[in-house]
């Protein structure tokens, strides 16, 4: 029977490597000391919190970061975020902390990594972490230049006392790349279309080991600079109180009390075009309780935010200032029927400060011009069900529907200068993006499950459907009604040999477009329709990957990217890296 099951996965993994792949840049890191990663069907955030009755020294050596993302899908030449899941294979066996690897591929794609960590007396641990990237860009596509490099270097401590855990985190980022996406005019092949982000961090954590009124505190800053000259200051600081675990009654009933306290701060500062700047404070406070009786919970709370903004340009006669006080429910019930059959629903809300840093995560190719607003979730309900079924089969899926305010998606630009010349700056041919926001209701049906048929493979998949009805638009631009991902690790020959393989679909999108065409007249200026119904194609992109141990110390690699070699755009006239195929060793010391 095993050999039967054996057989039927392996088919299944070759069946579904020809459907389906990703475009993202993965990191090259296979055995990198970093956040556990935790599958997305688990991190299903509820409010029954367990008790952290761990001694210190079964800590992790780094801080659990349990956070739900919603990743989209981004140009291959970007690199993923730390966040992001890396397709890469990842052994089960003892993984040593210190080791360097690097790979080289087709379209001059260079992949390097370096970690370093060392525990030093009362258990301290400092270490530092290097990621770069680079390829060529697709010279026989673009005459202009469309080659990027990314580079991120990171160091971190973690310190241990008797009553809870520190960690200390910065790192610094670069992004160097181009606005090579020029549909509507032809430049020069030399045209400069240089765009540099660089972004510093600095995060603290520090954990308390047990749940006793002060549960966690989390401090985090950001400072960003761009190539012209744009600036954002980021700051926050989050409190957690709690009082866990109190019975309420004989028959199993207990209560956790939670209060969450947060500040935040934002300052965006542009150069460029109408030089908008924007300025905002928000203070939260978040109280939750909590009943709950073996794993059925029901949950009780709000959200209270203060907002304070500002928000300028050039031509505003004067700052535009805004102090609003904001109220959002937040409800959850669960009911257990049993571990193969629980279902759950309720409402929730919140207030979405949208930074330039996080826009640019989401487009790269934004316009260093953005007018920036908070994104207000008035109210949202969903109900779904999930279970475990025989420790086999883990399943989620839901279906929600809200009401929002300042809904923000991203619209196509015209030309900034309707100057009958191509001697223009790089941002200026029709070639960027810039934020906009509309209010109005969003429809959402999403689903997730794991699949564990061996012991030595994991199958998973997620779809969603996402819906918008806005008030002045017709279409959201560039958000895909449909997305969804298949993936699979397997791992044989005693685990010397890795394999894995991450797909990723999306169904096509509306965006906005413009046709441009020069006059020969006494103006001499270009002139430009909008079509406001043109479409981005939708998308099926698979990645596979594979390790081998030749050595405890070395191991060689191999992934490949995008194999069915579809060049699709993922934003209007931004082609995608074709089939790549990477290669490189691992050493570790």
């Amino acid at each position: 029977m095993n050999k039967k099951i054996q057989i039927l996965s392996i088919l299944f993994l070759g069946i579904s490597s020809v459907a389906f792949s990703q475009i993202k840049e993965e990191r090259l890191i296979l055995n990198k000391k970093r956040e556990p990663e935790v599958k997305k069907i688990e991190k299903k955030k509820t409010s029954v919190v367990t008790e952290k009755n761990y001694p210190p020294e079964e800590k992790s050596a780094n801080p659990v970061k349990y956070t739900i993302t919603d990743v989209p899908a981004v140009s291959d030449f970007k690199t993923s975020t730390i966040q992001g899941e890396d397709v890469a294979p990842k052994f089960e066996g003892t993984a040593q902390n210190n080791y360097f690897q690097i790979g080289m591929g087709n379209y001059g794609k260079i992949l390097a990594d370096a970690n370093i960590s060392k525990t030093l007396e009362n258990k301290l641990e400092v270490g530092a972490d290097v990621h770069v990237l680079s390829t060529n860009g697709l010279k026989k596509d673009y005459p202009w230049d469309s080659k990027q490099s990314s580079a991120t270097l990171g160091a971190f401590l973690n310190s241990y006392g008797e009553k809870g855990k520190i960690n200390v985190n910065a790192e610094y980022g670069l992004d160097n790349y181009n606005y090579y996406g020029i549909y509507a005019l032809a430049p020069n092949a030399d045209v400069d279309l240089t765009q540099k982000v660089n972004q510093f961090k600095v995060n603290g954590y520090y954990d308390f080991y047990s749940n006793e009124i002060l549960n966690d505190v989390r401090v985090k800053s950001s400072f960003l600079t761009d190539h012209f000259d744009a600036k954002e200051n980021q700051a926050s600081i989050l409190a957690n109180l709690s009082k866990h675990a109190v019975e309420l009654s004989k028959n199993g009933i207990v209560m956790n009390a939670d209060l969450g306290l947060g500040l935040e701060t934002v300052k965006t500062d542009f150069a460029l075009l109408s030089r908008n700047s924007a300025t905002f404070f928000n203070a939260d406070i978040a109280p939750k309780i909590t009943f709950a009786k073996g794993e059925s919970y029901l949950t009780l709370g709000s959200v209270f935010n203060f907002l304070n903004a500002r928000n300028s340009n050039m031509m505003l006669a004067e700052e535009v200032k805004n102090n609003k006080t904001y109220w959002f429910p937040k409800a959850e019930f669960q009911v257990a029927a049993s571990n193969e059959f629980k279902f759950y629903g309720g409402i929730d809300g919140g207030l979405k400060l949208n930074t330039y840093g996080e826009l640019l995560q989401a487009n790269p190719f934004l316009v260093s011009d953005q007018m920036l607003r908070p994104t207000e979730t008035t109210y949202h309900f969903y109900a779904g069900l999930r279970g475990d079924i025989d420790e086999t089969l883990k399943y989620d899926v839901s279906a929600g529907f809200g009401k929002m305010k300042n809904i923000m998606f991203f619209s196509a630009n015209n030309l900034f200068s309707n100057e009958f010349t191509l001697n223009r700056p790089g941002f200026d041919f029709a070639n960027t993006f810039s934020a906009v926001y509309d209010d109005g209701n969003v429809s959402d049906i999403k689903g997730s499950l794991q699949y564990f048929p061996l012991e030595n493979l994991v199958i998973d998949a997620d779809v969603r459907f996402l819906r918008y009805d806005l008030k002045n638009y017709e279409n959201i631009y560039n958000v895909p009604l449909l997305t969804g991902s298949i993936g699979a690790k397997y791992t044989l020959l005693e685990k010397k040999l890795s394999l894995g393989f991450r797909g990723i679909f999306a169904s096509d999108r509306t965006t906005n477009s413009y046709l441009l065409e020069g006059v020969a007249n006494p103006a001499m200026i270009f002139q430009s329709t909008e079509d406001t119904n043109d479409k981005v194609g939708g998308y099926a992109d698979l990645n596979l990957s594979a390790e081998y141990k030749i050595h405890k110390n070395f191991s060689i690699f191999a992934l490949g990217n995008n194999l069915l070699s579809s060049k699709y755009q993922t934003y209007k006239g931004y082609k995608v890296l074709g089939a790549q195929i990477t290669g490189g060793v691992k050493i570790t010391f």
